[in-house]
């Protein structure tokens, strides 16, 4: 019969003393949707140079200084995901909370305004199931475990608690030894019984998979909370600044199966692996641009802009459990738990918009903006006790070799946003948008579970999805009786990705191996009001 085997977290947290994020687990943070009000969404984004709309406090800040009156508007709506199959109780379609904000607009002269603003808008909604499964062929997750150890990543040894734990030197435990090589080897691969009583004989063993199945419900949110002061000079120049804060809250629930088969390819049973991944915690960044009419004859404007970094001071905890339903290994089970405190520095964003009117009819908008993903910095808290100050607040340090990682798999994101609205009276207008996103991701980035970075030790599961481009296409209504406007937006989000279950071995047993590469589609409708009023 086989026992139950359950993480030592204090034992482990007393080796473990600092605390980073990996690569794909720091790209979700990355980026942000389509989202604001639903003229801003019905225009594909496309209205950073045209301004007067509070989504574009958080773009272009100086858009917030086109106001020339007082406004204030709440927005929200509906997002249905489709092409998934339900998992973990997570409906397809969600009532959404997007925004809410104000601008309050004071007269310095007859044609010169100092404008201040707030801003809440939802800019990451993580809501998102996905379902894969696959053939596998010469490989397994605890295959994986094994080769790193074949590929001389890490050794295997016993520590004072009779763990099997992958080491690198003497006594020093290998910060590429993520959780789920512990659950692996101390549930399905070591022998730590027969070590103990001979170290010299073999107690390592492994198991070949043929067929994976997995499921993800992602859950939470990236809220924007955006403070703006902002400028009109003789409706020629505009200026804007924004502080913004960021709360994270996300989590998400997966579970993953393999078939495993033995040295003749014959079925041996299943194993299961459930994983928790919740991650919470605030931003600061800082958002400067300008506006400015090249001609006093013409209302054709230029924009620019530029973001800081986000600043993340991050917490995140997993609950991790593996069910051993096979021939193989010496555990019934396993479960571990960690939370630790990490930082991530997001790049700087740079955009560039043009906007356009003719007459009182036609708006015409173009954006564009770039921002390198590859230059993104994970953090390591120092966690020591001794660092932190009288706030609770550690120093950190780049993580230099995830952060190498992050160079070769993620890269420059292009986006693109163009739009137009139409009046054909006065108070009734049409808009349409298209917003295209480049992907993030190189086509043959890899989670690499073998890095000497705490970003690994701490990881407890090892896919990852390499998205490619994403396109949005917009429409939208709006009608304004008096000081009232109210908008409706539709958008039609529309992204592939290559999922993988754990990435390809090394150079050990690679030969003829098939890793189960899928196809996985994230494609996404919303439906978004926005009730304004101008005072």
């Amino acid at each position: 019969m086989k026992r139950k085997f359950c993480f030592a977290a204090l034992v482990m947290a007393a080796i473990l003393p600092a605390a980073a994020q990996d690569t794909y687990e720091s790209a979700r943070l990355l980026g942000s949707d389509l989202n604001g009000t639903a003229r801003y969404v019905g225009m594909g984004g496309a209205m950073d140079a045209l301004g007067a709309d509070l989504s574009t406090i958080s773009t272009n800040p100086a858009g917030i200084g086109l106001f020339r009156h007082s406004h204030a508007s709440i927005s929200l709506g509906f997002v249905s995901q489709q092409d998934v199959e339900k998992f973990d109780n997570k409906s397809k379609t969600t009532i959404s909370f997007d925004q809410a904000g104000f601008v309050y607009s004071s007269r310095v002269s007859r044609s010169s305004f100092i404008n201040f603003a707030f801003n809440f808008h939802k800019s990451k909604n993580f809501n998102q199931i996905i379902n894969a499964a696959n053939a596998l062929k010469g490989c397994s997750q605890n295959g994986l475990t094994y080769a790193k150890a074949a590929e001389g990543v890490y050794y295997f040894d016993t520590n004072m608690q009779d763990e099997a734990i992958g080491y690198y030197g003497a006594n020093d435990r290998s910060w590429a030894y993520s959780e789920s090589d512990y659950m692996n080897a101390n549930v399905l691969m070591c022998d730590v019984e027969k070590h103990l009583q001979d170290p010299a004989a073999d107690w390592v063993y492994y198991n070949d998979a043929n067929a994976y199945t997995f499921d993800r419900a992602h859950r939470g949110w990236i809220n924007n909370f955006d403070f703006n002061v902002s400028g009109n000079s003789n409706d020629r120049f505009y200026w804007g600044l924004t502080v913004g804060v960021k709360s994270v809250n996300y989590r998400g629930y997966s579970e993953y199966a393999e078939t495993l088969v033995d040295k003749n390819d014959d079925p041996i049973g299943s194993v299961a692996v459930s994983d928790v991944r919740r991650i919470k915690g605030t931003g600061l960044d800082v958002t400067a641009g300008v506006i400015f009419r090249p001609s006093a004859e013409s209302p054709f404007r230029i924009g620019l802009s530029i973001s800081s970094p986000t600043w993340y001071d991050l917490n995140t905890t997993n609950d991790s459990y593996m069910l051993n339903n096979s021939q193989t290994g010496y555990w019934d089970d396993g479960q571990s738990h960690q939370e630790y405190d990490f930082k991530l520095y997001t790049p700087w964003r740079f955009g560039l918009s043009l906007g356009h009117t003719v007459g009182t009819q036609l708006a015409l908008g173009f954006g564009y903006e770039y921002s390198d993903y590859s230059n993104t910095s994970n953090r390591v808290n120092k966690g020591d006790s001794y660092w932190y100050d009288d706030y609770g607040y550690s120093p950190s340090y780049t993580d230099d070799a995830m952060n190498a990682n992050t160079d070769k798999s993620l890269k420059g994101v292009h986006t693109l946003r163009v739009g137009a609205e139409y009046k054909p009276v006065s108070d009734f207008a049409i808009r349409l948008g298209y917003n295209y996103v480049s992907s993030g991701y190189e086509e043959n980035g890899v989670r690499d579970m073998t890095i000497e970075s705490p970003g690994v030790s701490y990881s407890s599961t090892t896919d990852y999805v390499n998205w490619k481009d994403t396109h949005r296409i917009t429409c939208g209504l709006g009608y304004k009786v008096g000081g009232v406007n109210m908008d409706l937006a539709y958008q039609y989000n529309m992204t592939k990705g290559d999922f993988h279950p754990f990435q390809p071995y090394l150079s050990y047993s690679s030969l003829g191996m098939n890793t189960g590469v899928k196809e996985v589609k994230f494609n996404r409708h919303q439906l978004l009001l926005t009730v304004g009023y101008t005072f």
